[in-house]
């Protein structure tokens, strides 16, 4: 892989540091899955076999020493705050983000397209999952606003992992609607730039530093990530995860 500074290799996966924080956007690769969910794949609710995605949840945890949590994902704006640790047994709760200053939590967003955003400053983190539906109902201004009540008025920096880019994500009016004038400068023909979205409502929430790794989950190399659209549906998940370093 080819990645742009200050993004970098770790293992089969891809790695940057934020302040007093860790990121890490998983590939599909080093797995014990197979078929369309070949390997990696941390979905659960895909059609893979639960006691793969099981092993492959346990081997990612030990890889990189922390315990994943993660929400139950619905395209909405909810960013749950984590104060304690969660009971294992507990059915996930509905939030496309997550935030904490607990060390030792990956906080973890599954996806195929939709991207994968990191907030990290002064002590608390947060992983958002950003699809165009849950750009325009404010998830990242959510985020942005979860990660300062943990930890005041701070400057923040945010890594934006793999997701649908502008060369592929072609879209309806409905969805070019659904962001008016503020979608303006996204548009591409028929084409939206999520991730050119997703920057500016950083920077209109007061993030200065934001990092894109610049890799579209639809044209890249298929053994590389998974694509809800480019494998019409039948494929699995990768992750973006944040914790405390």
């Amino acid at each position: 892989m080819r990645l742009p500074p200050p993004f970098y290799e770790r293992g089969p996966h891809i790695a940057a540091d934020l302040p007093g924080a860790s990121v890490v956007f998983t590939t599909r690769r080093g797995g014990a899955s197979g078929g369309p969910y070949a390997s990696l794949n941390l979905g659960r609710l895909t059609g893979d076999r639960p006691e793969a995605v099981a092993e492959n949840r346990g081997m990612l945890e030990g890889e990189l020493g922390v315990r994943l949590v993660h929400g139950r994902q619905i395209h909405g704006s909810t960013v749950r705050l984590v104060d304690t640790a969660p009971d294992g047994s507990a059915s996930p709760k509905e939030a496309d983000g997550q935030a904490t200053a607990l060390p030792g939590l990956g906080l973890m967003v599954l996806v195929a397209d939709c991207l994968p955003i990191a907030l990290a400053g002064a002590g608390a983190v947060a992983m958002l999952h950003a699809g165009w539906r849950g750009l325009a109902e404010g998830v990242v201004a959510e985020g942005v606003r979860a990660v300062r009540e943990l930890a005041s008025d701070v400057e923040l920096t945010a890594m934006i992992g793999p997701g649908a880019g502008p060369c592929c994500y072609e879209v309806g009016e409905e969805v070019h609607a659904a962001f008016g004038h503020d979608g303006g400068h996204a548009r591409r023909g028929r084409n939206l730039d999520l991730k050119a979205i997703a920057r500016a409502k950083l920077e209109q929430a007061g993030v200065r530093e934001v990092h894109d790794v610049g890799l579209c989950t639809i044209c890249a190399e298929p053994s590389l990530l998974f694509s809800h659209r480019r494998d019409r549906g039948v494929t699995g998940r990768q992750a973006g995860i944040v914790w405390l370093s």
